[in-house]
């Protein structure tokens, strides 16, 4: 039984004057035992709560930023209307801050044998599946004295998917990849690029690209188009050991590589090409393969949803072995992970001669910077203190990118809003170049 502010608001009313002109037990007992009668009719008449029936129904998936409606069917199966208080309780992160107490609480009306839906709305901080808590439902009886309390399970699951905030990026590069792919005036031709068709010759061609047979055989000079080769393999490998955990402003490490394989996978699908996707630190978190391009991008959210990072120190040669499992034959290995100096220095680099001897490798990471803010820092000793620091710590990831382009390697280092549109640009170099 739980009582309600009206309850003791009659209590002290009826109190007072007692308290006041006939101080007694009598007296408080005339007061009291009415009342105590009144609210235990009232809580008999209350509808019951344990025989209530719910059903859900509602969103799924969300991308994170964006809200989800969730609908709780509340059915009274009872001979009593309900009159009732209803917390359809979820994960904090559901919510924006202070947002949940509006949001999961609702006032309901059900008569006898009737159903009423209700509508909660979430709005979810964070990436992963937020699975649905008990539904508390307070009935109250038709004085408003005294009601009901129960909980019921009602499970149900909202899977948070990455919110691919690059994909603004995506027409400037597609652009760009038509211009590579012969769709436009603008013809480049690369080594191992794929021979496309004949058109005639206007000045400021390449005289390289002068077919002569052709031209033999017609009025006019021919030249030869290209176009990237087509149908190469592609393996986004994501770190998710300790060093993916850590923050760069707002953004987890992590959260900012997802971002960058999901619009590299959307312009590798539209190129033509084939996109696998592994995570690992110790074990595999992650794996997509096989998928069509047109179920590519669904199947890459909903496998990075759940995804976080582990405090664990990635196993370089594991990851190594997995990679060159997962690639038999020669393929882009974009590695997702952090330029620290002990980690690619102790655990990355004996392995990558194994990489590089069959694929062409993108080490692709996030870089702060608020180092370079530190970097400029000036006028205070404090200041001057974090300037070298800041110094220090550009010149040490600068010394770890030449260890590794000197081993064949492609290092993309960039801020978290610049890492996905670089690294995509790194993809149509290497497609320009013809090195896939």
């Amino acid at each position: 039984m739980a009582l309600t502010g009206r309850t003791a608001l009659l209590a002290a009313l009826g109190s007072l004057p007692v308290g006041i002109l006939a101080p007694s037990w009598t007296g408080m007992l005339a007061v009291n035992a009415p009342l105590s009668l009144a609210i235990l009719c009232d809580y008999a008449l209350a509808a019951p709560v344990r025989t209530l029936r719910f059903t859900r129904t509602g969103d799924t998936s969300v991308r994170l930023g964006d809200s989800a409606d969730v609908q709780l069917t509340i059915g009274n199966p009872s001979r009593r209307t309900l009159r009732a208080q209803v917390r359809d309780a979820w994960p904090p992160s559901s919510w924006l801050p202070g947002g949940d107490l509006a949001a999961s609480r609702h006032a309901v009306t059900v008569p006898a044998g009737e159903r009423r839906r209700l509508t909660t709305v979430l709005r979810p901080t964070r990436r992963g599946d937020r699975h649905a808590e008990r539904v508390t439902v307070r009935s109250y009886g038709p004085l408003g004295l005294a009601a009901r309390q129960g909980s019921h399970r009602v499970p149900w699951t909202v899977r948070v998917l990455p919110p691919f905030t690059s994909r603004k990026h995506l027409p400037s590069r597609l652009a760009r990849l038509r211009e590579l792919d012969g769709r436009t005036s603008v013809l480049t031709r690369g080594e191992g690029t794929e021979f496309d068709s004949l058109r005639e010759y206007v000045p400021g061609d390449d005289t390289r690209s002068i077919d002569w047979r052709a031209t033999a055989r017609q009025t006019t000079v021919a030249v030869r188009t290209w176009r990237p080769e087509r149908d190469r393999h592609i393996l986004v490998v994501l770190d998710t050991g300790r060093t993916s955990a850590g923050r760069v402003g707002d953004v987890p490490r992590l959260d900012a590589a997802m971002d960058a394989a999901l619009l590299l996978a959307a312009l590798a699908a539209r190129a033509g090409d084939r996109v696998d996707l592994l995570a690992y630190d110790r074990r595999v978190r992650a794996r997509v393969q096989g998928r069509s391009a047109g179920d590519l991008l669904p199947a890459l959210v909903d496998a990075l949803a759940p995804l976080e990072p582990e405090l664990v120190e990635t196993d370089a040669r594991g990851l190594s072995a997995t990679a060159l499992t997962s690639a038999p034959r020669r393929s882009l290995i974009v590695l997702l992970t952090n330029l620290e100096a002990a980690p690619v220095e102790e655990g990355l680099i004996p392995v990558l001669p194994q990489l590089t001897q069959r694929h062409t490798v993108v080490v692709a990471a996030v870089s702060d910077p608020h180092t370079d803010e530190m970097s400029r820092a000036r006028g205070t000793v404090d200041a001057v203190y974090e300037a070298a620091a800041g110094t220090q710590a550009q010149a040490q990831r600068r010394r770890t990118s030449e260890q590794l382009q000197r081993l064949g390697v492609t290092v993309v280092d960039a801020t978290p809003d610049t890492l996905a549109p670089a690294l995509a640009d790194a993809y149509l170099a290497l497609k320009a170049a013809g090195r896939l």
